[in-house]
Formats: C-alpha cells, sequence, structure tokens
C-alpha cells in the first residue's frame, strides 16, 4: 500500500478546524476542575471527617477507572437517570436536546477535577501552616491568607504538574469522539474511513496534539518563570 502523503496534509488541515473545539473542551474543564479542585484539597487538609472520606472515596473512583468507562457510563446512564428524574419531577426539560459538548465537558471536569485536588494537596503541604496563623494576626481572614499567601507558594510547587495535566487533559479530549463530538480526532476518524488511509488521518493528527502539547509546555514555562519572581526577592 503506497503512502498517501497528499492525503495527510489535507487531513491535517482538515483536522485543524477542530482545535478550537478541542481547547474549549480543554480550558473550560480546567476552569472548572481548578477551583473545585482546590477546595476538595483545603478541605481533605481539614480532616474533617464525613467529607474527607467523600472526597477519598470520588477521588479513589475518578483516578482508579479508566476516562473511557466513564464515558461510556455516564454519557450512555446519565442522560436516562436525568430524564426519568426530569418526568418525575414535572421539569419540562428535554435532557436529549442538551449538547454533546456539555456531557464531554462535565465527564472531563469530574476526571480532571480528582487529578488536582491531589495535585493542590501535595503543593499546599509545601507551604508551611504558620504562614497562614502568622496571616492571621496581621489581620488577615482565612481567604485572604489563601489568596495572598498561601496560593502563590504553593502554585509555584504545583505549577510543573499542572503542566503536565493540562497537557494530559489535551490528549485525552481525543477521547470526545466517542461522544460524538467533532474535535480533531472526530474529524481525521471521519476522513480516515471515507478513505480507508488510516494511518496517514492518525500521523496528520499526532503531529497536531505533538504542536499543541508543546505551545502549552511553552507557555506554562513562562508563566513559571513570572511566578518564580518573588523567590528571587
Amino acid at each position: 500500500m503506497d503512502f498517501d502523503f497528499k492525503f495527510m496534509i489535507d487531513t491535517f488541515f482538515m483536522a485543524l478546524k477542530g482545535i478550537p473545539t478541542t481547547l474549549m473542551l480543554t480550558v473550560t474543564a480546567m476552569l472548572i476542575a481548578l477551583p473545585a479542585g482546590f477546595f476538595m484539597a483545603v478541605v481533605r487538609r481539614s480532616k474533617t471527617p464525613a467529607a474527607s472520606q467523600l472526597i477519598a472515596v470520588y477521588v479513589s473512583y475518578m483516578r482508579g477507572t479508566p476516562l473511557i468507562l466513564q464515558i461510556f457510563l455516564l454519557y450512555n446512564l446519565l442522560p436516562t437517570v436525568l430524564n426519568v428524574l426530569f418526568q418525575a419531577l414535572h421539569i419540562p426539560i428535554n435532557i436529549f436536546n442538551v449538547s454533546n459538548s456539555i456531557y464531554a465537558i462535565v465527564i472531563f471536569s469530574l476526571c480532571e477535577t480528582a487529578i488536582l485536588e491531589e495535585v493542590f494537596r501535595s503543593a499546599l503541604g509545601t507551604v508551611d501552616k504558620g504562614q497562614l496563623e502568622a496571616a492571621s494576626t496581621v489581620g488577615l481572614s482565612p481567604f485572604q491568607g489563601y489568596i495572598h499567601i498561601v496560593i502563590p507558594q504553593a502554585l509555584v510547587s504545583a505549577l510543573p504538574v499542572l503542566c503536565n495535566t493540562t497537557t494530559d487533559l489535551i490528549k485525552m479530549t481525543s477521547l470526545a469522539f466517542n461522544m460524538s463530538v467533532l474535535d480533531m480526532t472526530a474529524i481525521a476518524k471521519i476522513q480516515a474511513a471515507m478513505q480507508l488511509s488510516y494511518i496517514e488521518a492518525y500521523l496528520s493528527i499526532f503531529f497536531l496534539y505533538l504542536i499543541l502539547v508543546l505551545v502549552i509546555e511553552r507557555i506554562f514555562g513562562l508563566v513559571e518563570r513570572r511566578l518564580r519572581i518573588y523567590q528571587k526577592g
């Protein structure tokens, strides 16, 4: 079988149209997961018995099961459960009209929240608890202490891992085609099925994902250097 270089180039530019969807899924999921993961990390560090145990179970489930299995369960089961619930409560919403992208965002956010909870819990452990106590002695509330003292230091420790989780999330969004979301992978698979040229199509998105990940790593590198300025002082 001859390698169709022209088809690979054509598919590359076709798949470019899926980049906005891939970035939308990644950015939206991260914007949801960042505060949720940080809140869960703070709760677990506070050692509130019931809440800490519930969060631990949630994190164990999300990190201990394959993402593709979570997609199959939530994408296929959740709409049915919600439809029955809405009908019982006489809520006039057709859950089956909800965009598939919404389900993808929910699933990726749930998964990423569990990962970020562990990241932030580890990062918060690098900040001396005495600094938060010192903040309260100068009149700062616990919230202000976290915002101005704890979070900036924790972010510096967490940033390399946040970079890894972000790039992993970009790659995870390739599974969105299982929910009929037209991202880069879905476009490449459609093109491959039409021409029966799978190697060329997969190579095209291989380079696309590689470029995206390298750009993200570069951006995080610049941000990390900016955040480390306070340490030099």
